[in-house]
């Protein structure tokens, strides 16, 4: 287990119970505690809101069991409050968590509305904690699992956010794009898949995009290429924007604008989680992970307004800001994944503003033209509580990027739909593979939520494991 996470240890005789009450099923919970327990938690005014937290004690004064509040139970990570809450110990789920409770109508009806395995995972995702730069805090609770839980299966899909963040939470001076390839290399290690890396001026002539992004920077950029499975099983190609430090360029940032920047290699990130997921769950697929990695810095190598470029797929684009530099080594990636028509190709990119005024920090935008796949999308989503919401691809915007002396311009010029002309002018370097998802992601929790510490977050990786574990379902 990850040091960032809290423990999970199979069944422990002296585990403290918690149990997890509704609004439905408070009153015969109640009913159904020991007298001076009841009292107890009346004393502090628990009440099953969501959220709410009483120890209950034992004629020692010990806790003795837990009584948490799940509302009326519409937030599954609503359990991923817990490791922040309860004191050091070591602690289990059960329906009705309290051993003294004898009535089986009580443990009938929790046992219905209570799945052990999702909040042993958001337990797992809300005791993350970064800790590079400052000295371990308080120790944390522990959880112990019964033989139910599938821990080995959570324990991954954990750990893999939890080295995601880890590397959204490292600032530049540490996470540039070598240390990007040297992360994606402890996976593939760990996996047994193959990594190949075009740098220099092999990178110049055969991804230009990458190559004039990351060139005003003395950390040279990169193209990672990570294979991993049969050959002969379905492709599934991820992409993620994996720039390690965005000044804007010459179209410098204001230092407010500037300040989160360290995040905007969140789609490599969230790419590399999801590829993790994948591999230690021994999906049927062909996987490829292309993660272009630059620093888009400035200085007097750096591309300017006005460039024209010519890019991997052939089109030349005109640089209409260099603050839109995701995009760009995104096409170079892009055109490179499509050559070989995936079944599926998945881009991740911290990519437009505009996302996050349409929809907020929480919820990434998707772009899909597939509509059996946009729904597949949405649906694992909210299966996995990694929601998202679909923008359209309103082709008639796609003028908005036109040029006058080159195919097409890398922005649109104007205020308006934002996060639809970026997509738009990705989709144009993936003309072949028609099942194409673009998710433009946030990849920061702006303040703690269950189950989602503030900080780094990979957005939308749980998502992707969870449509493809259905697609691929390991043989």
């Amino acid at each position: 287990m990850s040091q960032t996470l809290s423990r999970l240890v199979r069944e422990a005789a002296d585990a403290v119970p918690i149990t997890c009450v509704t609004r439905e099923s408070w009153p015969g919970i109640e009913a159904a505690l020991p007298a001076p327990q009841a009292a107890y938690a009346r004393a502090t005014d628990f009440s099953p809101k969501a959220g709410c937290l009483a120890l209950l004690p034992d004629a020692e004064g010990r806790v003795a069991a837990v009584l948490f509040g799940l509302g009326d139970g519409a937030d599954p990570l609503l359990a991923g409050k817990l490791p922040g809450l309860l004191p050091p110990g070591t602690y289990r789920f059960s329906p009705t968590q309290n051993s003294d409770v004898q009535n089986s109508d009580v443990q009938g009806s929790e046992l219905r509305g209570f799945d052990v395995q999702g909040a042993t995972l958001a337990w797992l995702l809300g005791s993350y904690r970064f800790g590079r730069y400052r000295a371990a805090g308080a120790e944390r609770p522990a959880l112990a699992v019964s033989e139910s839980v599938d821990a080995e299966a959570v324990t991954r899909i954990a750990e893999a956010v939890a080295r995601g963040r880890d590397l959204v939470n490292t600032p530049a001076n540490d996470l540039g794009p070598a240390e990007i390839e040297a992360a994606i290399r402890a996976v593939a290690d760990r996996h047994g898949a193959a990594v190949t890396v075009v740098t220099g001026e092999d990178l110049a002539r055969d991804f230009p995009l990458v190559h004039v992004v990351g060139a005003s920077s003395p950390r040279a950029p990169r193209l990672i290429d990570l294979t991993w499975g049969p050959v002969d099983a379905p492709r599934v190609t991820l992409v993620g924007k994996g720039v390690a430090f965005d000044t804007g360029g010459l179209d410098i940032k204001p230092s407010s604008a500037m300040l989160l920047m360290k995040k905007d290699m969140g789609g490599s990130a969230a790419a590399l989680a999801a590829a993790e997921m994948v591999m230690g769950s021994g999906l049927n697929l062909r996987l490829r992970l292309i993660i272009p990695a630059v620093e888009n810095a400035v200085s007097g190598t750096a591309f300017r307004p006005g460039d024209v470029i010519r890019s991997r797929a052939g089109l030349t684009v005109e640089i209409g800001n260099t603050d839109a530099e995701g995009r760009l080594i995104l096409a170079d990636a892009l055109a490179l994944a499509d050559a070989e028509k995936p079944d599926l190709l998945i881009d991740f990119a911290t990519l437009t503003g505009a996302a996050r005024t349409a929809l907020g920090p929480d919820l990434p935008a998707f772009f899909t033209e597939d509509e059996a796949l946009a729904q597949s999308v949405a649906e694992a989503g909210a299966a996995v509580a990694d929601p998202v919401w679909r923008l359209p691809l309103h082709k008639p915007y796609a003028s908005l990027l036109d040029s006058k002396i080159a195919d097409l311009n890398n922005v649109s010029g104007g205020p308006f739909a934002g996060a639809i002309t970026a997509a738009l002018f990705l989709r144009r370097f993936a003309p072949a593979t028609r099942a194409h998802v673009h998710f433009d992601l946030y990849g920061w929790n702006p303040s703690t939520k269950p189950g989602r510490p503030e900080g780094g977050e990979v957005q939308t990786a749980r998502l992707v494991h969870a449509l493809l574990s259905r697609r691929y379902p390991r043989a």
